[in-house]
């Protein structure tokens, strides 16, 4: 009978933990049925071959032409159409920048999104796939293709060495002698250039040369007026940039959101490279290289920014418009011209990559989890800790590098609490496997690692 009982048991528990160590459900969905975005032209090509998707996509896109979204809304087969849609992939689509049918992607997007905010929003959502990649990737893949790191001597002009670094790469050294061609071609003599083929050349550059060469030419680190000077010609602003007169900011960006291209890159700037003061870069997700790769993205187009001056003791960043004859709506534009001017994301990402430095968000070696019981050593006085700097240090958070160091102390105190709020930590289930494990989720594999030791202390229970 109670070896009848104990093999029930371990029947149970073996179930148990089948369930809460499962592996992670197929790509696209998880257990809730929360789905992973497609990019627009494959949802739209799902939407066709499904016949009631197809007509209330062709619906909604008859009440938005035209109509307000109160309007449209008011519509009982708008508003019918609108909530089948919400439940394909169309709705969650995304695309990525440079894709082969980009624009179709965006006019996608955009058909089903444009007539769904509440007004002209200040800031929209990005209709681009986010970025995972970080600037340490760059660094990397710069030092193996130029042989060297963007801030290797400090005696270089290193804006000079990135337009060498160019001219190595076939890619890179023809579509910028392209731009820079186009760009500086006089059209008659009162129109010195041709703005739009200009605009396209740059587009063709930044979209199809590896960042690794545009981010050297475009953040290069200047320790003199000369380096300053050769950095904010780098895309030929007297073609791409500069006007006769400087139209308003909100009117300039009136124009810009009238084309997909351009309303999609202003979006995925303001996405990047808002500041958020409670990161430890006052870049979201502290992702520098999002925002350079945004910032980058906007060049060639009517919004296109620039450095403003030569200066080597300040960075600048504006587009060619002023907040003159805005009226009532001074306050906003001054707002949307700050998102450039005086924005710590963007300058303290140019400003890294010309350091040839990064966050390290990724613990460099393995932490112990929060939920084992803690020590009873004192705790790290706070001279050991220099908390000041944590908010500017862009090479490595130095509070977890601090525990990573001296081990784990108190398990409440601030540096472990920036440690573990990391979207991952590192912790051993089982010798020799690692798996990541999300704090928030709960943890599921997590406490299949503490009931996996007590099965054979309840089996030797039973059994006696």
């Amino acid at each position: 009978m109670i070896l009848a009982n104990a093999f029930c048991i371990v029947l149970f528990v073996d179930e148990t933990l089948r369930s809460l160590a499962a592996p992670p459900s197929p790509p696209g969905q998880d257990p809730q049925g929360w789905r992973a975005p497609v990019d627009c032209v494959r949802a739209n090509e799902l939407c066709a071959a499904e016949p009631s998707c197809s007509s209330r996509y062709r619906t909604l896109r008859q009440c938005l032409a035209g109509r307000d979204r109160n309007t449209m809304l008011a519509n009982k087969e708008c508003q019918a159409a609108l909530e089948v849609l919400q439940e394909s992939p169309l709705y969650d689509c995304r695309c990525k920048r440079g894709m082969k049918k980009e624009l179709q992607c965006l006019q996608i997007y955009w058909s089903i999104h444009l007539g769904l905010t509440e007004g002209e929003e200040f800031y929209e959502a990005s209709p681009y796939e986010p970025v995972t990649s970080r600037l340490s990737d760059i660094f990397r893949l710069a030092s193996i293709f130029s042989g060297m790191d963007p801030a290797t001597n400090s005696k270089s002009n290193h804006c000079l060495d990135a337009a060498k670094a160019c001219n190595l790469n076939d890619n890179c050294k023809r579509l910028r002698s392209g731009y820079i061609s186009t760009c500086s071609k006089e059209i008659s003599a009162t129109e010195h250039c041709s703005r739009r083929k200009c605009h396209k050349a740059l587009r063709q550059f930044f979209d199809r040369v590896p960042s690794e060469y545009t981010y050297r030419l475009l953040f290069c680190s200047c320790k003199d007026q000369a380096c300053a000077e050769r950095r904010r010609q780098t895309i030929v602003p007297s073609c791409s940039y500069e006007d006769k007169h400087k139209p308003n900011c909100l009117e300039l960006r009136n124009v810009c959101r009238a084309d997909h291209l351009c309303r999609s890159r202003l979006a995925d700037f303001h996405a990047n490279c808002q500041a958020s003061f409670q990161s430890l870069t006052s870049c979201p997700a502290d992702n520098y290289q999002a925002c350079l790769g945004s910032y980058a993205g906007l060049i060639g187009f009517d919004m296109t920014p620039n450095y403003v001056d030569a200066s080597t003791t300040s960075i600048t960043i504006s587009p060619w418009c002023s907040c003159k004859g805005s009226g009532n709506l001074e306050e906003e534009c001054e707002k949307f011209l700050r998102d450039f001017t005086e924005n710590p994301c963007l300058r303290n990402a140019i400003q890294a990559f010309g350091n040839g430095t990064d966050v390290n968000l990724t613990p460099r070696t393995r932490l112990v989890p929060v939920t084992v019981p803690p020590r009873t050593e004192k705790s790290p006085s706070p001279d050991d800790i220099n908390y000041s700097n944590t908010m500017y240090d862009t090479s490595i958070i130095t509070t977890c590098t601090s525990i990573q160091e001296h081990g784990q102390k108190l398990n409440k105190s601030k540096e472990q609490s920036l440690c573990y709020s990391e979207t991952q930590l590192t912790t051993d289930t089982m010798p020799d496997q690692k798996t990541f494990v999300d704090p928030k989720a709960g943890g599921s594999r997590h406490w299949a690692g503490r009931i996996l030791p007590t099965v054979p202390v309840l089996l030797l229970v039973l059994v006696l």
